[in-house]
């Protein structure tokens, strides 16, 4: 494998998600690792997905899966609302856990997560993989240099055409909303710059719309959010907008830096920095952000690598996303019991 010879992750997948093709099964084959389980409500589609992904073996339920002593890092990618249980469920399994965001339905479901991580003694990770491509490297040493000036404002948009009616993400028994399948990203990527500013930010306020025959789910959402050092934020997210957009806008008092598509930079990877100097372009390269954030993972966990996302990380994501939900009028998603 790519990893120096390092010996590969054994990864078990939880369902057969349309992601996982995307975020998990091109980075394993890209970088030498085995997706050696996989399980799903319906074992006909577990077994469909095992010959079109080479996964080496089908289980007959989740639970199967965590018990299966050949499977050491468990990716879940399953409708919001079963992270939180599975991840629990995989963590006192004694599994090292890649999950989906957000970790758990609401804070108190994550700070269980944060306990359970603990008692395991594993790697607890949530996959804002965004984090790990040179787009959003970039833009932080950008603003580490001292080329934009002081920060003074981050604007993030994260937005979709609407997906279908019967979409779990609608459904506010599966923790669905704009917030938990889109704004996550643009509230985790305001956090991550709290370095520059001072410390972490504080929401500021919010304003919501219901989606029309999915009584308490967002259809949208708009935070604003303030920093200690006076700097201020927006994160926006639409979860029926006219076309996908998914953008960051970090503005100094020398200048600005775009990324027009910070969460899937392998679709637009391009940063525009403008100054008094003029504006340029920086291309930061395609790869997928997935296969940054799997090598990130093994680095981690076969040679103690350094690893920004953890079950704290996790929780302090989790207590904006509520807090938030409560400012704008919504309550915050309930949880959800085990299936599968």
């Amino acid at each position: 494998m790519n990893d120096s010879g390092r010996e590969p992750l054994r990864i078990g997948v939880l369902g057969a998600a349309r992601i996982t093709e995307l975020s998990l099964v091109g980075p394993a084959r890209t970088t030498g690792h085995r997706l050696v389980a996989v399980a799903a409500r319906d074992r006909s589609r577990a077994e469909a997905f095992a010959d079109e992904h080479d996964v080496e073996r089908v289980v007959d339920s989740y639970a199967d899966l965590l018990a299966d002593p050949d499977v050491e890092v468990v990716y879940n990618p399953l409708a919001n609302g079963l992270h939180g249980p599975w991840n629990l469920a995989a963590l006192a399994a004694g599994k090292h856990v890649l999950t989906e965001k957000p970790s758990a339905s609401n804070a108190e479901e994550a700070a269980e997560v944060r306990e359970a991580t603990a008692k395991a003694g594993t790697v607890f990770m949530e996959a804002f993989h965004y984090l790990f491509h040179p787009v959003t490297r970039r833009l932080h040493e950008i603003l580490e240099s001292g080329e934009l000036g002081e920060l003074q404002r981050v604007e993030t948009l994260v937005a979709i055409p609407a997906p279908g009616d019967t979409d779990p993400r609608w459904s506010l028994p599966l923790a669905g909303g704009a917030v938990m399948d889109l704004g996550c990203y643009g509230l985790h990527a305001v956090r991550m710059l709290a370095p520059w500013a001072g410390g972490a930010p504080r929401l500021v306020s919010t304003r919501g719309g219901e989606r029309a025959g999915a009584p308490g789910v967002d259809e949208w959402l708009d935070a604003e959010l303030g920093f200690p050092g006076g700097a201020t934020a927006s994160a926006r997210c639409h979860m029926a907008y006219d076309e996908l957009e998914m953008s960051c806008r970090i503005v100094g008092s020398a200048g600005e830096a775009f990324a027009p598509n910070f969460v899937l930079p392998h679709l637009d990877d391009r940063v525009v920095v403008r100054t008094a100097d003029g504006e340029r372009t920086e291309r930061l390269g395609t790869r997928s952000s997935y296969t940054y954030q799997l090598e990130a993972l093994a680095a981690h966990i076969r040679r103690d690598a350094p690893l920004p996302l953890d079950a704290d990380d996790a929780l302090a994501t989790m207590l904006l996303i509520d807090e938030s939900y409560r400012a704008a009028g919504f309550e915050p998603r309930p949880r959800t019991g085990l299936a599968g």
